[in-house]
């Protein structure tokens, strides 16, 4: 098969993750048509159809299938191969692709894209926001090389390394500003507001109040803490958000803020790589790194202070 190339494999790959050319193309940064252009040349090169065409959903023919496979396993293989040289050559630089839950990014990242770019100055920090499970499974598939999120995994082959603890706060209307803050078992009563399924912070916020997700008829989603926050202020129920969320969610909402009695709800947040990566040592620098962004980020969360 000459003129088989890495690129083939990369957007062949990314069309057999995605099952449409439009996204696959966006996630590889080029066109539709130049991506289309790169699978027929592949198939030509192989011999024989690898995809499906027609219709909405891209499909892959039994060896499109086979041969996405084998190809993910050449790509993590590759991808190790060059986080082995970069780890001979000191100093972190390069792309560095870390994932991170909605219910941390928008509050670490801006700090922690500062911090690192300073640490590592031939850094090519290539963020991604997505919910847990996501995160988990480009990380299986080498398509991250760190993760940050809410622990424990208790997945055998990733490493885990937990960087710092913060608390929920309870978020009410204005007006409930003076009134006693309720325990746990009072919160089942009353209309929580929660985000949407698949985040790990909605399951954390269930267990505290002692909620099953399919009981309560009171509850309610949001695709998003700010959401929750302004329907709290608009005055249609109480929700939890974690404290690094406080300055920035809640400067231009109509809500009061109070600690919840011990023992306090906390999650734990942590950065989690492949115990196979060759840039784990590199990745516990970072980890400390990123502790240090962490532990700032919750400090300017002071009016708690005194809550």
């Amino acid at each position: 098969m000459n003129g088989l190339s890495m690129k083939h494999l990369r957007y062949f790959e990314a069309l057999a993750r995605h099952g449409h050319f439009g996204r696959a193309a966006e996630d590889c940064s080029i066109t539709q048509p130049a991506l289309s252009v790169q699978v027929r040349e592949l198939e030509e090169l192989i011999g024989a159809p690898l995809v499906e065409r027609g219709g909405r959903q891209t499909r892959l023919t039994g060896l499109g299938e086979e041969f996405a496979a084998r190809a993910r396993d050449i790509l993590r293989a590759v991808d190790d191969l060059r986080d082995l040289a970069r780890a001979s050559q000191g100093p972190l630089a390069g792309r560095l692709r870390i994932g991170v839950i909605p219910t941390v990014a928008p509050y670490l990242l801006p700090r922690l894209i500062g911090d690192l770019s300073a640490a590592y100055p031939g850094l090519d920090l290539r963020p991604r926001e997505a919910i847990t499970g996501t995160l988990v499974s480009d990380i299986l598939e080498a398509r991250l090389d760190a993760a940050i999120i809410a622990l424990p995994i208790s997945e055998p082959v990733l490493q885990e390394v937990a960087l710092f603890e913060e608390e929920f706060v309870l978020v009410r209307p204005l007006e409930d500003a003076d009134k006693l803050v309720p325990k746990p078992e009072m919160l089942q009563q009353m209309r929580l507001l929660l985000l949407e399924e698949g985040h790990c912070f909605r399951d954390q916020a269930l267990s505290f109040c002692k909620l099953s997700t399919s009981a309560p008829r009171e509850l309610m989603e949001g695709s998003s803490l700010s959401t929750l926050v302004q329907m709290v202020g608009a005055g249609i129920g109480v929700t939890l958000i974690p404290e690094m969320a406080v300055p920035i969610e809640t400067r231009s909402a109509a809500v009061s803020l109070a600690r919840l009695g011990q023992p306090r709800p906390t999650r734990t947040i942590g950065m989690v790589w492949r115990k196979s990566n060759p840039l784990s040592d590199q990745l516990r620098q970072v980890a400390s790194i990123v502790r240090q962004a962490g532990t700032a980020s919750r400090e300017d969360a002071s009016p708690l202070a005194g809550a």
